[in-house]
Parts: C-alpha cells; sequence; structure tokens
C-alpha cells in the first residue's frame, strides 16, 4: 500500500462549524476508545503506560473494598459535564441508582461524587488544570489528581474537596504511602504498588 492509499484510507473526522456535542460523541463511528469531548473537540488519548494501568487497577480495588452499596466505583466511563463536554476519568465513585445497566456508556455530573484523574505524558495540562476546573464547575465534591513519584515511582495522590461558595477545588492533603480520607465515604488505600 502506497501512503497515498494510506491517507485516502484515514479519514479523520472533520468537526462542525460550532464543534462536537455530546451526542456526536456516542454516534460518531469508528471513534478510538476512550475518545473524550473537551470543549467541543474530539480528544484521542495515546496508549497507556503501564504506571498508569497499575495504579488504576490499584484504586478500583481499593475503592470497592470499603464502598457503601450506596455508590458504585467506576472505570473510564463518559461523564457528561455540559452539551459540548464530555471526559472520561480513569476512575469514577458514583451514586449506584446512576447504574442503569452493562450496555450504559456514560453518567451524568450529579451523579459522580468523585473523580479520579492518572497523570500522562499527554495529557498533564488536561488533567492538572482543564478537566479539574470543568469538574469543580459541574459541582462533582471531590477530585483526586494521581501523579508519579519520579524517587520511588510510586503513586502520590493530590486530594481536593469542592469548596461550594467559589465552585472550586481546595487542596486537601497529598498521600504517598497510604491514603485515607473520609470523602466520599471512609477510604484507606495502601499505595505501595511495589513490584506488582
Amino acid at each position: 500500500m502506497t501512503a497515498a492509499e494510506s491517507v485516502e484510507r484515514r479519514r479523520w473526522p472533520v468537526p462542525p462549524p460550532d464543534g462536537y456535542t455530546v451526542d456526536d460523541l456516542f454516534t460518531l463511528p469508528d471513534l478510538p476508545p476512550h475518545t473524550e469531548l473537551i470543549d467541543g473537540s474530539l480528544v484521542f488519548v495515546s496508549p497507556q503506560r503501564r504506571f498508569h494501568f497499575l495504579v488504576i487497577d490499584l484504586l478500583v480495588t481499593g475503592l470497592r473494598s470499603s464502598l457503601d452499596p450506596e455508590f458504585s466505583v467506576e472505570r473510564e466511563m463518559t461523564v457528561i459535564l455540559d452539551n459540548r463536554n464530555g471526559p472520561e476519568p480513569d476512575v469514577s465513585v458514583v451514586r449506584a441508582g446512576a447504574v442503569t445497566g452493562l450496555d450504559q456508556t456514560r453518567f451524568q455530573a450529579e451523579d459522580v461524587l468523585l473523580a479520579v484523574e492518572v497523570v500522562s505524558p499527554d495529557s498533564e495540562s488536561r488533567d492538572r488544570t482543564t478537566k479539574p476546573q470543568k469538574y469543580a464547575a459541574a459541582g462533582i465534591p471531590n477530585f483526586w489528581r494521581v501523579e508519579e513519584n519520579g524517587t520511588t515511582s510510586g503513586p502520590v495522590i493530590h486530594v481536593y474537596e469542592l469548596d461550594p461558595l467559589t465552585n472550586s477545588y481546595v487542596h486537601m492533603g497529598l498521600y504517598r504511602d497510604r491514603i485515607k480520607v473520609d470523602k466520599p465515604y471512609p477510604i484507606d488505600i495502601d499505595l505501595t504498588i511495589g513490584e506488582r
């Protein structure tokens, strides 16, 4: 196959003049897995690093271990913030009543109690700035940002809570070896991933 044939086969989506909507996110054919919608633009994610995968597994398992029946822990599910924003947090804690079945593809922001983003090289700005601002504006009460500790290669979790007066997040703590918090429910997770 020539380069011209390869380009001809690959047709990139052309955005409408006003950008995409969340309806487009769920109806456009052949989008790559884990495509997000940020400010009306499609964002394609790069392949996942092993650190990212291991931390998501660690947090999902840890969050589920002390889970109250009124909540559900979800992995990589779209959260509809508004008509032009449908990010996909790495991990979410949602109200159990918002879970509708195995074919479900999204949750509404008002059903999300915690959004967790594990920072990757290609998503640093989105995970540190863009997404937290949007999650806060949508009223998601808790946000965790997870970074890789450059010394130990383990996770470092920054915990934020929503300030209802400013509709922005307040940094509540930083956790390295263990995270023990009371919101959105009592959570205690050993963060030492070691040689997993």
